[in-house]
């Protein structure tokens, strides 16, 4: 197959030597013509020699018959053509034979010393014969009609064959060399679009990947708040119907942020970048203040009550984190969020949950990359998420630290408090601390989590502030 879409069929496949039939056709229809003239002219040497006529005719049907072996052997169809020249015989098989031979990819050196040899040997004969004729009387011309008869002979029997040959092997090898050309040209191609395809498919694997974390990173944190919400509902329900409804309005504003985010990624996913995710949008604040009846006087989490401070805690962090983004000049429209501004919203939302959380913040903070952003938010909300899932009652406590030229997190907590907090047996996929250390490494940063000796659970990431 060929770059214009043609296909080459391999021709059938000739005898012997011959790649084609027709080709071998060719010279044997040669060779036999060769033959028949050179035993013609084999009667003339016979008698010129004094041999038997079966001889000379013997002679030149062998010597004719070197044609057939022009494509395998074109030296020896010259060289025999040139030793039958003393004998007057042999013209097809030195017109054809040189031709082959020019048309060969013999060097041209041995090319340009058998011509030569050709042209010598018939100026020589057609020379002598000439004079022969000229002496008897058969042919009265004068020397200088000899000198140049014999000349215009010889090159007119070397010179046509021996170019045509150049022209036809030069342009034979420009083909083939065009032909090779297109070939590797046409496994190149097929070749990048195998790599084509292949990174295709790496980057809709890498897409699947990035969308599955982000997925996980937005809904799963709050989702695993709306668990423990749920559970501390379900314990308290038949004992205070009062606590219980705080609860459940908890619950309530805890899914409309999740189904907030989760519209807005996929918005992302269908057309192009929208308004993002963030950890509560300015239309739920408005929403929450115009229910305040929802986060009454008092609110049970767990064992522990929860005043109307603790909850609406989260929400009035909200309108703090806004004006701290643009005081640092983020965009809030159309932006690409979280961000670190937004860390007192993420700690509020799981102090309100019944986590105790302690929060520090160090260094002045600088103007990062919206993926650096990002992922240290990420990280700080999964192992917030941790926290609620593996270990419910215990401290927690969250640094972040600002470096210049780096900004790094850490979220520990204590061993699991089994009075502190209602169990929620909330489910883990395992793909938490996966998809936390794929974000860190993908920015050239350290993630590194474990136990620690008290029996809690850290979690430490340190990111370039260059994002690479």
């Amino acid at each position: 197959m060929t770059t214009t879409g043609e296909e080459h069929r391999p021709a059938a496949g000739g005898p012997w030597w011959w790649q084609r039939r027709r080709s071998a056709v060719l010279d044997v229809g040669l060779a036999v013509a060769s033959a028949i003239e050179c035993a013609a002219e084999g009667v003339a040497f016979a008698g010129d020699a004094g041999v038997p006529t079966a001889v000379g005719v013997l002679f030149g049907l062998v010597a004719g018959s070197a044609l057939v072996v022009r494509r395998r052997w074109p030296i020896a169809s010259v060289l025999v053509a040139i030793a039958v020249t003393p004998a007057n015989m042999g013209m097809l098989l030195s017109v054809v034979g040189l031709y082959s031979l020019a048309a060969s990819e013999v060097p041209r050196r041995i090319t340009a010393v058998l011509a030569g040899m050709s042209v010598v040997g018939t100026l020589i004969v057609t020379f002598v014969r000439t004079q022969q004729d000229a002496v008897r009387g058969d042919l009265e011309v004068g020397e200088w009609f000899v000198f140049f008869m014999a000349v215009a002979a010889s090159l007119g029997l070397t010179a046509p064959p021996v170019l045509l040959g150049l022209y036809v092997g030069a342009r034979r090898r420009l083909m083939e060399s065009l032909r090779e050309r297109a070939d590797s040209l046409e496994r190149e191609l097929m070749l990048l679009a195998d790599r084509a395809e292949e990174r295709a498919e790496w980057a809709r694997s890498e897409e699947r990947t990035r969308i599955a974390r982000e997925m996980h990173d937005v809904v799963a944190h709050r989702v695993s708040l709306m668990v423990v919400h749920a559970a501390a509902l379900q314990a308290v329900a038949r004992k205070d119907p009062e606590k219980a409804v705080k609860n459940a309005a908890l619950v309530g504003d805890m899914g409309r942020q999740a189904l907030t985010e989760l519209r807005e990624m996929l918005g992302v996913l269908r057309t192009e970048p929208v308004q993002s995710s963030v950890g509560v949008s300015s239309e739920e604040v408005s929403e929450e203040s115009e229910e305040p009846s929802k986060g009454s006087s008092e609110g049970v989490v767990g064992s522990r009550e929860v005043g109307s401070g603790e909850v609406a805690a989260p929400l009035a962090a909200v309108g703090a984190a806004a004006a701290a983004a643009a005081s640092r000049g983020w965009p809030q429209e159309g932006s690409e969020g979280p961000w670190l501004a937004e860390v007192d919203v993420l700690v509020g939302q799981s102090r309100a949950a019944g986590m105790v959380v302690e929060l520090s913040v160090d260094g002045e903070p600088g103007v990062y990359p919206a993926e650096v952003e990002q992922t240290a938010y990420r990280v700080i909300q999964e192992g917030l998420t941790n926290v609620h899932k593996h270990a419910a009652g215990s401290k927690a406590q969250v640094r972040l630290a600002h470096r210049g030229d780096e900004v790094a997190m850490q979220v520990e907590n204590g061993p699991a408090s089994e009075g502190g907090s209602y169990d929620a047996r909330l489910p883990s996929g395992g793909n938490g601390l996966v998809g936390m250390r794929e974000r860190v490494t993908a920015l050239g940063g350290v993630f590194v989590a474990g136990p620690t000796d008290a029996g809690g659970f850290r979690v430490s990431a340190v990111i370039p502030a260059s994002g690479r």
